[in-house]
Order: C-alpha cells, then sequence, then structure tokens
C-alpha cells in the first residue's frame, strides 16, 4: 500500500547471505555469464545498467527505491528459477522473489543480491471439473461451486484474473488492487471483497511448485509434502522457497450481485463506524455481505486536509439489492439529506464483473507505510477510540501524494472463521475486522514531509490503541517497525512454521528483518526512513 528518500534509506543483507557472499568473495563478470547460460531462451539477466534494469530495480512502494540489486533474472520457466537459486547459492548472494512490480509494504521484495522477476511467468490454464460440482442460487446470482481449477504461474496479478470473471464468469477470490500479485496474495492469505464467501485466496489453493534452497523443485499440496503446503497457505513468502505456479479451486458465475459505495462528512464518524460495527457483526456468519469501512483524507493544506476528510464504507452482496438495503438501512440513515439521497442510489445489481471493476482500487502509489491490526469482538473500536482517530486525521501533516492517510477496517467472518486457526498458517480465524492505518507521500516530497508523515502515523496508531496494541496483526501488511511480529502475523502457529523452515530452509538462505528464523534467532532490522 504505501513509502522515504532513498538517500536516506539504510540497505540490509541478511546476515547469512552477507556472510556467505564475504566468504565468496566478490561476483565478476565469468559467474555472471555462467548464470546467463543456465537460463532458458525466455530470460533474461539485467545487469545494473540500462533503462529495463532500472524499471525492473524498482520496486512499487517507492520508499525502498535505494536498494538495488547486484542482478536480475527476469524468469520463464520454473527451471530459470532453480538455476537462479543454485547460482545464487554458489556465488554467496541472497536471492529474493518478486512478483511483477513488487508490492511488499515493507520492501521485502528488494535485495541487494539477486533479484527474480517473475513477471514472465504469467500462464493460467483452468481445468473444468467433469461432473459432481454443486449450484446454489443466492438471489440473482447462481454459483457452481469448485467448478474447477485454475493453474496461474507466478507472474500473475489480480488484474490479469479479472478478464476471466468477466468474460467467462470463473471466479477466484483474490485482492482488490489489480496490480498485485497472486503470489504475494496468497502467501500471506488473501483478503478481498468476497473472501467470507468463498474464503480466503489461500483457502482455495490446491498445490503449489516451489523452488527450494537447494534448487530443486517440488510440488506441495495436501498428499505431497503437507506440511509445505500448510505453510504456504498464509506463512508469507520468501520464507519455505521460490513459488512459481499455484492451483487454486474456481467457482463459476451467472447472474448479478449487490454493490454499494457509500461516503460521508468525517462529521458523521461517530455513528458510522458505530453502526457499521454492528453490522459486520450481525453479519459475521452472512457468507453473502461484505464491508470494508475506512475513514482518510488528502491535501496539503490545513483548508484541504478538513475538506477532504470522510468516512466510507464499499462492498458487495451475493443476494437481492432488497435484502442489502436492510442490512444498511443504518448506514443509510445517516448524514445530511444530500449524503443519504447519494449514499441510497450507490446501492444496485451489478454484474460480478462490474462489481470487481467497482470495488477495485490501486494500493497507495510513490511513498507509503502501515501498520495493521486484527480485531476481534473485544477489541472493536469504542466512540473514545474513533474520536480520537478523527482528531488526530484532521493533524495529519499532509503530502503530495493524492493516496493521503486514514485507516481502513476489513471485515472477516463468514467462510473465513469457518476454518480452525492450525488448519492452515494463516491464524487469523475467528475475528472481524482486518484494520490497517496508513500515511503516503509523494517521490518529489521534502524528507521533512516524509519525517511528519511516519511521525503521524505512529502518534495515529498510539491514539487509536492507547492503552495496548491489539495482539494479532496481518502479515500482509508487513510492519517493520512491529517488535512482537512472530505472535503478531503468525499467534500459535509459529513454532510449527519454524518446524517448516528447518526442514526445507535449514541455512536460512530465504531471509528477510521478518522472515521465519530456522534459529529461532533475532533477524537485523531494515533501517528506514
Amino acid at each position: 500500500m504505501l513509502g522515504t528518500a532513498a538517500g536516506a534509506l539504510g540497505l540490509q543483507v541478511p546476515e547469512s547471505a552477507a556472510a556467505a557472499a564475504e566468504a565468496a568473495g566478490p561476483v565478476g563478470d565469468r559467474d555472471w555469464k555462467r548464470l546467463a547460460e543456465a537460463l532458458s531462451p525466455g530470460a533474461t539477466l539485467y545487469r545494473p545498467h540500462g533503462s529495463v534494469y532500472q524499471s525492473l530495480a524498482l520496486p512499487f512502494n517507492h520508499r525502498y527505491a535505494g536498494i538495488r540489486p547486484a542482478g536480475i533474472v527476469a524468469c520463464a520457466t520454473t527451471r530459470d528459477v532453480s538455476a537462479a537459486v543454485r547460482w545464487a547459492r554458489e556465488a554467496g548472494l541472497p536471492a529474493v522473489p518478486r512478483t511483477g512490480l513488487g508490492h511488499n509494504y515493507a520492501g521485502y521484495s528488494t535485495t541487494t543480491g539477486l533479484l527474480l522477476n517473475m513477471a514472465r511467468m504469467k500462464s493460467i490454464v483452468s481445468t473444468p471439473m467433469p461432473g459432481g460440482a454443486r449450484s446454489r442460487v443466492y438471489g440473482p446470482m447462481k454459483v457452481v461451486h469448485d467448478a474447477g481449477t485454475l493453474t496461474v504461474g507466478a507472474g500473475v496479478t489480480n488484474g490479469d484474473l479479472h478478464p476471466l470473471l468477466e468474460d467467462h464468469g470463473m471466479f477466484v477470490p483474490t485482492g482488490r488492487c489489480p496490480s498485485v500479485g497472486v503470489a504475494g496474495l496468497v502467501l500471506g492469505g488473501g483478503i478481498g471483497f468476497s473472501d467470507k464467501m468463498f474464503g480466503l485466496t489461500c483457502d482455495r489453493l490446491v498445490s503449489t511448485t516451489v523452488v527450494l534452497a537447494d534448487g530443486r523443485a517440488v510440488k506441495a499440496d495436501k498428499d505431497s509434502h503437507p506440511d509445505l503446503f500448510w505453510a504456504c497457505r498464509g506463512g508469507a513468502g520468501n520464507n519455505f522457497g521460490v513459488n512459481t505456479s499455484f492451483t487454486f479451486q474456481y467457482e463459476q458465475f451467472e447472474g448479478t450481485v449487490g454493490f454499494y459505495q457509500l461516503r460521508w462528512n468525517l462529521d458523521s464518524v461517530l455513528p458510522v463506524v458505530a453502526a457499521a460495527q454492528h453490522i459486520a457483526q450481525d453479519t459475521a456468519g452472512d457468507r453473502r455481505f461484505h464491508l470494508r469501512l475506512g475513514i482518510g483524507t488528502s491535501g496539503m493544506t490545513r483548508t484541504q486536509i478538513h475538506a477532504n476528510a470522510n468516512v466510507n464504507a464499499i462492498g458487495q452482496f451475493y443476494g437481492t439489492v432488497q435484502e442489502l438495503r436492510a442490512i444498511l438501512d443504518p448506514l443509510l440513515k445517516i448524514g445530511t439529506a444530500e449524503e443519504r439521497a447519494r449514499n441510497s442510489a450507490s446501492v444496485r445489481q451489478v454484474t460480478p464483473g462490474e462489481a470487481s471493476v467497482l470495488l477495485s482500487a490501486t494500493t497507495p502509489i510513490d511513498r507509503f507505510a502501515t501498520k495493521s491490526a486484527i480485531l476481534d469482538s473485544s477489541t472493536l473500536l469504542t466512540d473514545q477510540q474513533v474520536s480520537a482517530a478523527a482528531e488526530r486525521l484532521l493533524d495529519w501533516p499532509g503530502s503530495n501524494n493524492e493516496d493521503g492517510a486514514g485507516f481502513a477496517m476489513f471485515a472477516l467472518g463468514g467462510e473465513i472463521n469457518q476454518v480452525p486457526p492450525n488448519a492452515t498458517a494463516f491464524v487469523h480465524r475467528n475475528d472481524l475486522f482486518v484494520f490497517a492505518a496508513e500515511t503516503s507521500w509523494a517521490d518529489y516530497d521534502l524528507s521533512s514531509v516524509a519525517d511528519a508523515n511516519l511521525h503521524w502515523l505512529k502518534q495515529f496508531y498510539a491514539d487509536i490503541f492507547p492503552d495496548k496494541s491489539p495482539e494479532h496483526a496481518y502479515q500482509n501488511f508487513p510492519d517493520p517497525t512491529l517488535k512482537n511480529w512472530r505472535q503478531a502475523y503468525y499467534g500459535t502457529n509459529y513454532p510449527r512454521l519454524v518446524n517448516v523452515k528447518r526442514k526445507y530452509d535449514p541455512t536460512g538462505f530465504f531471509n528477510y528483518p521478518q522472515a521465519i528464523d530456522a534459529s529461532r534467532a533475532q533477524t537485523a532490522r531494515l533501517p528506514i526512513r
């Protein structure tokens, strides 16, 4: 989602890789030539020169633009990945995978070693299930559940899957940002606007191909390497190997869904957040209803920041508009006459393809930072917390980034909470919201603006949770300042993840500041601005 000046950004190489590099000595041109010769005709090695290298080296969050890889392999096949991993080990360099733009919030898809760009691995293959699939009608929507499987390469993004939904009615629950890679999404869990109905992205995973630290490629599923398969469903990327393909169960859609997009002036923040949280609790078991609630603002001046401050809600519903209006009724009664009329008009029936477009949003551009939490029924926001958040929002220091700042709350429940916490590595199974506080600034903003935004985010989060931060956080919204990340991201599943790490990557070749650690030792932190 969100970014600082590259010159002030400290560079970090995982300890094990740094030690290996020191022992191996510098990597010469002959070594790089050997790597290039080991690749398939569809792959390319890029060194630090030329426009292609520059574009591939730049991560989506420009906050980490100063971390430059020694080389980039644009991989075309699983064998390319295997060859690159083996070469990197021998050369004493870390190897880090990146799906396309590299959206990792904390910059963990950057490296000073070998960057494996997976964007060319774009294959999408569907296999319909020959009979036996069950269908069900939800109001004006007919769903054929588990209609078949979809195998995608590691370079496929959410946006690449959209035409399947629009043109063929085929659907896998994914995130709302079109440019986010499916690989990173599924490995950390995968929330979206259909997760209550069909489960998290990781819950739809049937199998995955993984290149291990020794260069071997293995297929992990419930029967083969089941422990690795378990870890790949929520254990986060770049921990156990490089995933090169994923096979998901897909649904077949026919009909329409309910859609809504509501917005109010910040003056209504208390009744809106209270009503939305009550609705989320009341519908926690209703898999058909999906909700994202948020507050936000943008601008450079005090006047702009106050004028743009708002509270909003967006989502979809697998049922009739009449049923959806009944659920939303407490929210539709809030606000000015103009707001009530606009919000009521936004509730309508659309095709699933149209809903996908209407619900999509790009994670913040340029530079951003975020802090997350997982909220359950005992940690929902009180009026006092919401008031503190609104007050601090109006005190945002501003920036030239139109994405601005605020918080978002993504409702959980439904099928997500039907899965036991230990059934997959994703442990957050008895909760109501994924909460994310964020701030953003532009590439050309002064360093003082970056400093002010980061200080504001810390205060914003502390004002909302003044006594004690929630116990858990979302691993796909990594926060490099989070001290208790092991417990926060993985809870009681962390010891089991350590065991998987020890089995498949005992030397810790795949490493970063918040990586699963085979030795349980503290890893170095990435100095950030």
